[in-house]
């Protein structure tokens, strides 16, 4: 589905979904300042949540790359809640969450695609990061360069699919029944929002780690 046009800032339309995005970028962003202004060694409520937040995403980073979770830490957790805020603001009347476009899960898409071989040859040097394409043989260089686009676009259209069927489900659904089964519905959409931005973010992990650790399966001769 387009953006409803909003308003041009020179050749660029600026849609409702660039708008969202922003705006939620500006709230993470306000989050992380208060939290972190005034920390204490008896944490109160609003730290004590972001420290769970932030010891859950470091465990499952741990979990997947135990010795560069410092290194990528940064990029998987705001990639995580940026996720997770915009497929839940869909439920705010009047607002629509931004990854029902393809244009904005295409763009986190090449990010993760750019974002792999940042890491990934930041942690190797270019030389040997672009080995591991030739591994186990330079046959199989053209599979392995279909194979980075084939995924960065299944990432975007993943997303895009998933979260535009479940806002379109939700609102036959209203269509159908009214008001009368709303509480099923708000938790379907809770559930499958959270289900997809920890999808998306965890192959982003993937992905990130595969890379940086590619030297180590693959070790020059």
């Amino acid at each position: 589905m387009e953006n409803e046009f909003t308003f041009a800032l020179g050749p660029v339309d600026i849609g409702i979904s660039i708008i969202t995005t922003w705006g939620i970028m500006l709230v993470i962003t306000a989050i992380a300042w208060l939290s972190t202004r005034h920390l204490d060694r008896l944490p109160g409520k609003l730290q004590t949540t972001v420290e769970g937040i932030v010891v859950a995403i470091d465990e499952a980073i741990a979990a997947v790359a135990p010795e560069h979770g410092r290194q990528i830490m940064p990029f998987i957790a705001s990639l995580w809640l940026f996720l997770i805020i915009a497929n839940l603001v869909g439920l705010i009347p009047g607002l629509h969450s931004p990854t029902r476009d393809l244009s904005v899960t295409s763009a986190l898409a090449v990010l993760v695609f750019l974002s792999v071989h940042w890491f990934g040859i930041k942690t190797q040097g270019l030389k040997n990061y672009l080995r591991h394409y030739l591994s186990p043989s330079p046959v199989l260089l053209p599979f392995h360069i279909i194979s980075e686009f084939t995924r960065t676009l299944a990432l975007a259209i993943r997303l895009f699919g998933n979260m535009m069927s479940l806002e379109m489900a939700a609102v036959l659904i209203l269509l159908v029944a009214g008001f009368l089964a709303p509480i099923p519905i708000l938790m379907l959409h809770i559930i499958e929002a959270l289900v997809q931005a920890y999808i998306f973010g965890m192959l982003a992990l993937i992905y990130v780690a595969g890379a940086i650790q590619s030297q180590q399966l693959n070790p020059p001769e």
